[in-house]
């Protein structure tokens, strides 16, 4: 490796990435666990004590006298339908440690969410015994699950520990390298190395964890980093390269894996850093991934880390020539509480199986077969990187499953504001993936890019305007544009939002130029009914430099285009609710700005198809390991 990469943790390539054959011939589809891994997670989203009482831990739960629990619960629940539907694997066998008198029953839902049970045995005075229940997998096409419930009578303790779901074992286990990429969030990165490095003895797939830090905050500058990479051994492999954003992290795994002799048999599981890890992902990706009829990407869902008992999406896909990544599939979850009751009252359960078009990398494994046929992500940088690989890789006949129940906790994206540099990668990439996968209706394309850019003007966001006119300009210069992987384009971004206000971010109570004391609520009137006319009436106010209000605050979750457009100047909650942006009319600006989106989307759709047969040619060079050697300087 070059000077600015480095190795902390090495081990000869022929340790790594060995096939594991189980002695008892079982592969580990995945743990019964009774308790999270922080103690801001509800217990009751592993199992849940309905009547009576009983004490969970992480591994063991004890039931007093009269008590029932159930496993019918986000990290309780066995995704039947999508063993049944993606793998070859036909019954599921539950193993636990019992100890006291009571029942255990394996139960079973459909696509209704209607249960029933598969599978019981009852016990009396037992210590230390292993029971055994075998589930087929035989009905679950369309939907349903299988969980674990447990019940004691009057006079009964039942104490039950180390549940395991378990399957035929494949004639080799292909292992899982996790690829954690971190920039500047050492402490998030170390917590979650140190969840990994205590789990190990579960881990029995997990070869390699690859820590691609790209910050100078570095996650190997903290004290206990030393004990984690004792405790994790050979296993770990630190690496420091430039920051080549979340493509350049995430792609770096995958390139130290596919460089080993025993890379065809293996699994590459990217994981963001600032998640809160559930370890059991690692258990359960691989698994499903050793298991699948072919190969396939497994991706792993996200829950709400401010809201832990909150699923992000069931299963996600792009509007690709509308450029709207995150769209819930139909059926799908969406901000759905997991200890709540959907509008029937029942309890929220994902019973119907759902086809993702792609999954995030918050947690996402890749097989080895989709990086020697696909080749590499694009050099992105950050934002749609994910969605392109998943939609490249499903044109080659790989598909990508959300599998529920492997879940991490990753930051709330509704609490993240849209008005930030990264928005210009999140609009260049996804017109590249839109050029690269879609029929790229040049119509469309323009009329989204205008309808946005009119949005924008209407609430004096002048800064993400231009930051729009940016991303569609360099997406025109051609495939040349990533040719450094996005450093010079984050650089120059920066300091184009840089000169518009509106851009910056305020104390509450110290607004620059504006007495705190004059700042009022000024709430929203509803959706207009009538909204092209509504619409009309707001540009030709603006273009006269009417305002029907002189100053305002806005909350977040008000700023609409048809409630700014209202204000000279609109003080506007951030979504990540830590402070306010000031917007203020400027009529140069608005006139100049709309002119320049006029003109480049023009030239969008005239030079439009031709700069995507650019692109096209240019994929397998971008997205080539040589690409990638020369962007890591190896």
């Amino acid at each position: 490796m070059s000077g600015e990469a480095t190795v902390t943790t090495e081990a000869t390539a022929g340790s790594l990435l060995q096939a594991h054959t189980p002695a008892s011939g079982r592969l580990l589809a995945q743990r019964g666990l009774f308790e999270g891994p922080s103690a801001v997670v509800s217990k009751d989203l592993y199992l849940e004590v309905v009547a009576g009482v009983a004490s969970r831990d992480r591994e063991t739960v004890t039931l007093e006298p009269s008590a029932k629990a159930t496993g019918n619960t986000y990290f309780g629940r066995f995704p039947a339908s999508y063993w049944q539907r993606w793998t070859a694997v036909r019954s599921v066998t539950v193993e636990a440690i019992v100890s006291g008198s009571g029942k255990l029953m394996v139960r079973a839902s459909d696509v209704a969410g209607e249960a029933r049970t598969v599978a019981a045995e009852a016990m009396t005075d037992v210590v230390q015994r292993t029971v055994t229940l075998e589930a087929k997998l035989d009905k679950f096409v369309d939907g349903g699950g299988l969980w674990l419930d447990l019940e004691t009578d009057a006079m009964e303790r039942l104490t039950v520990s180390q549940v395991r779901w378990t399957v035929d074992a494949p004639e080799e286990i292909r292992p899982t390298a996790v690829t954690i990429c971190t920039m500047n969030r050492a402490d998030d990165c170390l917590s979650n190395l140190r969840t990994l490095a205590d789990s190990l003895p579960a881990l029995e797939t997990l070869d390699a964890i690859y820590v691609a830090d790209q910050g100078n905050d570095t996650v190997d500058s903290r004290d206990g980093f030393a004990d984690v990479a004792a405790a994790l051994g050979d296993k770990l492999k630190y690496i420091k390269q430039p920051n080549l954003g979340g493509a350049g992290g995430f792609t770096r795994g995958l390139y130290e894996v596919a460089g080993q002799a025993a890379a065809e048999h293996a699994n590459v599981l990217f994981m963001d850093d600032d998640v809160l890890l559930e370890p059991d992902i690692v258990i359960r990706l691989t698994a499903f991934s050793n298991k699948a009829a072919n190969p396939m990407i497994v991706g792993g869902q996200m829950l709400n880390l401010l809201h832990p008992n909150q699923l992000h999406v069931g299963a996600e896909y792009a509007q690709l020539n509308a450029l709207q990544p995150g769209v819930p599939v139909p059926h799908s979850p969406e901000t759905a509480d997991l200890l709540g009751v959907d509008r029937r009252g029942k309890k929220v359960r994902q019973e119907r199986r759902l086809d993702a078009g792609y999954n995030g990398w918050w947690s996402c494994l890749i097989p080895s077969e989709v990086v020697q046929k696909v080749g590499y992500p694009m050099p992105f940088f950050f934002q749609w990187d994910d969605a392109e690989y998943s939609y490249r890789a499903r044109a080659a006949g790989f598909p990508t499953v959300t599998l529920p129940g492997a879940g991490v906790w990753h930051a709330d994206f509704h609490w993240k504001d849209w008005d930030e540099w990264h928005r210009y990668f999140n609009l260049r990439n996804s017109i590249i993936t839109a050029a690269l996968h879609s029929p790229f209706d040049l119509n469309l394309l323009s009329r989204v890019l205008m309808a946005q850019v009119v949005r924008y003007l209407l609430g004096m966001q002048y800064g993400l305007t231009a930051t729009l006119i940016k991303a569609v300009e360099d997406f025109l210069e051609g495939p040349e544009i990533l040719h450094d992987g996005g450093v010079a384009a984050m650089k120059e971004i920066r300091e184009i939002r840089g000169q518009y206000p509106e851009t910056k971010r305020h104390d509450p109570t110290n607004v620059p130029g504006i007495p705190s004391n004059n700042i009022i609520i000024n709430n929203t009137a509803p959706r207009p009914s009538m909204q092209r006319a509504v619409l009309l009436k707001r540009i030709v106010n603006r273009a006269l430099g009417k305002h029907r209000f002189n100053l305002g605050a806005v909350p977040a979750d008000e700023a609409h285009w048809w409630h700014i457009a209202l204000f000279k100047t609109a003080v506007v909650t951030d979504a990540s609710q830590e402070g306010v942006r000031v917007r203020s009319y400027d009529k140069e600006r608005m006139v100049d700005l709309g002119k320049r989106a006029v003109q480049v989307v023009s030239r969008l759709r005239k030079e439009g198809q031709a700069v995507q047969a650019q692109y096209k040619r240019a994929m397998p060079e971008l997205t080539s390991r040589e690409n990638w050697k020369r962007l890591y300087e190896l």
